[in-house]
């Protein structure tokens, strides 16, 4: 096994750390087969995590040789706080693109919000003020007119990615599904609505859009409802052998239909296999579609 900077690895260890550690996307046949080989990998853990029509599976392994993970050493390992806070960007646009994906659809809408000369905000909490009004129109609206309860989620764009001020503006997701009404309750300037159009990974495009803005220090500048469903996640240990999570790694043209074996009712779209430069095993990541009818396999898949 290579040697790890980190302390340990171990049952506890978060799927965010997994995805640090595995980073490589390629490496020589030999030193994959030999890493995936390690006899010390006691299982591999699966996390299904299922938002919407969409699931994502992460396989990464769990070694019997190692103690506690000491989270308070990971800076003097060598983890810079702009990595951390790269990687709590990162984890904030997962789960914002898995909010979208499990609470809206294509019956809702997204709406891109800008503003006159007059009405231009001066900072970021009057914008959000102005966010906040707008929302109470469409909930007034939607109770006297007898359409439920209001689900949305928000970004509002005041700086760059680096911190530089642009003109303002807010991007809203929600079930408000009255087009023209929509846009004449936002009473700051400019509003444009469109029809959402899932693909094959749901959501994800709009999603992603949304939050490339964000600042590289802020984790929480998106603004959902208090009614939105959160993904549903699952964890098991016993469902994926060393053997089988070799097997996909080393033979992915294949992966489709050990996956939609073991996802019945789901369709395979993509997978991701990574590497460590200091640890053995593979990190495994798969994303899926829910369809109607499940794609049936004749092949034997059982390892």
């Amino acid at each position: 096994m290579k040697n790890a900077p980190f302390n340990a690895l171990n049952e506890k260890i978060d799927i965010e750390d997994y995805e640090e550690i595995f980073t490589v996307d390629e490496d020589a046949v030999e030193d994959r087969i030999e890493n995936l080989r390690d006899k010390q990998i006691a299982k591999c853990r699966r996390k299904t995590i299922k938002s919407g029509n969409i699931l994502e599976c992460e396989i990464y392994p769990i070694r019997s040789d190692m103690g506690k993970w000491e989270r308070g050493k990971k800076k003097q390992d060598g983890r810079s706080r702009m990595a951390q806070k790269n990687l709590n960007m990162k984890n904030a646009v997962k789960h914002f693109v898995r909010l979208v994906n499990a609470n809206f659809t294509r019956k809702d809408i997204a709406m891109h919000l800008t503003y006159d000369n007059a009405n231009l905000p001066k900072s970021y909490e009057q914008a959000k003020n102005d966010v906040t009004n707008y929302i109470r129109r469409l909930k007034r609206y939607m109770k006297k007119s007898g359409l439920g309860e209001l689900k949305y989620i928000y970004v509002i764009e005041f700086s760059d990615a680096e911190g530089k001020k642009v003109r303002v503006h807010s991007h809203i997701i929600m079930n408000f599904n009255d087009r023209k009404v929509a846009e004449e309750l936002w009473a700051k300037g400019f509003a444009n609505s469109r029809q959402l159009k899932p693909n094959e990974s749901g959501l994800k495009g709009i999603a992603q859009y949304m939050m490339k803005q964000q600042r590289k220090d802020s984790t929480k500048r998106y603004t959902p409802s208090r009614n939105l469903k959160q993904p549903t996640i699952t964890v098991a240990d016993s469902k994926v052998t060393r053997k089988r999570a070799e097997r996909i790694a080393l033979e992915q043209n294949t992966a489709h239909e050990i996956f939609e074996k073991m996802y019945p009712g789901y369709q395979f779209n993509e997978i991701k296999v990574k590497y460590s430069p200091f640890a053995s095993g593979v990190y495994i990541y798969v994303e899926m579609i829910r369809i109607d009818n499940p794609v049936q396999t004749k092949r034997r898949l059982d390892i």
